[in-house]
């Protein structure tokens, strides 16, 4: 078994509904991070916010069998691939996977701009800011509100009307449970979604 972390990311449609859906669908999910709401990277201008988290899973899925299951959920959100950078009802990326390395034309892991994305950083610190270099870490300012290329990196309250609503089912070693919406971030890091009980 190994650690393993995916991106998603929705700012077409019900971006609630992409991500709670996709969320629920993952195998072996250990945690997930808060909500982020993010301004587009690269692509047309006229784009809406995205919203971001990443996902924690504990698995025996090599980083191929992850691609798929990523490929596997942006199918079944309907994803269209027309303009590079576009809207997307939902993106999921593998992001890294403790010991393993992969380079390949269809899949880099670990991911090759995930160092330069504060939508990523930001929440991988929260589940893992051991993974998060010092490097990294120039690009997550205090309380992750900030972004350089992005306005914002902010985390998304349950007073938004969207992110903070995102529960997860979460499986711990053969059980399997429902973990509560966050709360609201207070200012400062924002707090850390995990299942309780995890051996």
């Amino acid at each position: 078994m190994a650690r393993a972390f995916l991106g998603l990311g929705s700012n077409l449609g019900d971006r609630v509904a992409h991500l709670r859906t996709a969320v629920a669908a993952l195998p072996d999910l250990v945690a997930t991070s808060p909500v982020y709401e993010t301004d587009p990277v690269g692509g047309p201008e006229d784009q809406s916010a995205f919203l971001n988290l990443v996902a924690e899973l504990d698995t025996d899925l090599d980083a191929r069998a992850l691609l798929e299951v990523c490929r596997a959920l942006e199918q079944a959100a309907a994803r269209v691939r027309d303009v590079r950078w576009g809207p997307r009802t939902l993106d999921v990326d593998v992001l890294l996977i403790e010991g393993a390395t992969v380079d390949e034309p269809d899949l880099q892991v670990p991911h090759p701009r995930m160092g330069e994305r504060r939508f990523v950083l930001a929440p991988l610190a929260d589940l893992a800011p051991d993974l998060v270099t010092t490097e990294h870490r120039q690009h997550v300012p205090p309380g992750s509100r900030q972004s350089g290329g992005e306005r914002a990196a902010r985390p998304a309250g349950t007073d938004d009307a969207h992110a903070g609503h995102v529960a997860a089912r979460t499986r711990v070693r053969g059980t399997e449970r429902t973990t509560a919406p966050p709360a609201r971030p207070r200012a400062g890091r924002p707090p850390r979604r995990r299942a309780s009980g995890r051996p």
